[in-house]
């Protein structure tokens, strides 16, 4: 259940902009489906004058199918992507992991910020909502944290293609810059595809590498965001159930052969579930705290992008 104390109609009435952005983005298949929710999400909240209920309605939805779509993301884990890598380019997607979520929480106090480095580090807009949930208790740092991440996939997926026009390196260098760095699978393949189809395919072996590690990495941030005051080493060990559900269910299709239409089905709800949540966290957010929050997380997206292509320069001089 959403929660007992809403209404069904402010319910049901709270599920409608996100299917409308969803429908839409079906429609154009150009559009960011989550984008598209959470920026639709944000100008009604702040055009519109909505009564208390709704919104209070709103934000209780976006929150419990948040948790909800993380047990959907778990689907399109695949453990066999790391075992398709060479053992010095499975090592660099795992320091640029590594090293990423934990200059993240190391340099800022701010959950919104680390949202950003998590979402940097692994794969976009999928990582930060497997993750918000447990770490995030304003809700409204998902949204911000999305559009930023978005913001420079976008703007990667156009320079780095741009530069190795100028800049001499051989096909797996240029994946490897390119596949270790962008941040959503689409950034990574419009930039490597862009460049050639060798250059594609290997970026997207990498990217999918990265991928794979989402478990790993969701463990590794909710430990770090939950490791303060005096509490027990047992107590670190006890996931969110959306967590747990995750983890086994990512193990269980790894090693499972499940029909490929099932995968489809299942890909296709969730991101239907993920993009109905984005758009009512969207309503939460005002443009005043947006503006606020923004401005710092920019500045922060760029500093862990920047970080992160520092890495892969400094693996591809050792190898």
């Amino acid at each position: 259940m959403i929660a007992k104390t809403h209404s069904a109609g402010a319910r049901a009435f709270a599920l409608l902009p996100g299917l409308a952005a969803f429908g839409l983005a079906m429609a154009l298949p150009a559009l960011n489906a989550l984008l598209s929710g959470l920026i639709a999400g944000v100008l009604i909240g702040n055009v519109f004058r909505l009564p208390a209920s709704f919104r209070s309605a709103s934000g209780a939805t976006g929150t419990r199918l948040l948790e909800y779509s993380v047990i959907f993301l778990a689907f399109g884990v695949q453990y066999e992507h790391l075992m398709g890598l060479g053992w010095k380019s499975l090592l660099m997607v795992t320091v640029i992991v590594l090293a990423v979520i934990l200059a993240s929480y190391r340099l800022s106090k701010r959950p919104v910020n680390w949202l950003i480095g998590f979402g940097t580090a692994i794969c976009g807009s999928s990582a930060i909502a497997a993750v918000a949930p447990s770490v995030a208790k304003d809700k409204s740092d998902a949204g911000i944290a999305i559009a930023v991440v978005n913001l420079y996939g976008t703007l990667g997926m156009l320079a780095l293609p741009l530069a190795f026009k100028y800049v001499d390196a051989t096909p797996a260098v240029q994946a490897m810059f390119i596949g270790g760095s962008l941040h959503a699978v689409g950034n990574v393949a419009g930039a490597g595809y862009m460049m050639s189809n060798e250059v594609g395919e290997l970026a997207v072996m990498i990217k999918l590498a990265r991928v794979s590690m989402l478990s790993f990495g969701v463990i590794l941030l909710n430990l770090l965001s939950n490791s303060h005051g005096s509490k027990s080493w047992w107590s670190y060990l006890k996931l969110p159930w959306y967590i747990t559900g995750f983890i086994l269910i990512s193990v269980v299709v790894s090693f499972t052969d499940i029909p490929a239409g099932w995968l489809k089905n299942i890909d296709f709800a969730g991101k239907l579930i993920l993009t109905i949540a984005m758009t009512n966290i969207g309503i939460q957010i005002r443009f005043r705290d947006l503006w606020q929050s923004g401005k710092s997380g920019l500045l922060f997206g760029l500093s862990v992008f920047a970080f992160q292509l520092m890495i892969i320069g400094l693996f591809v001089l050792w190898m």
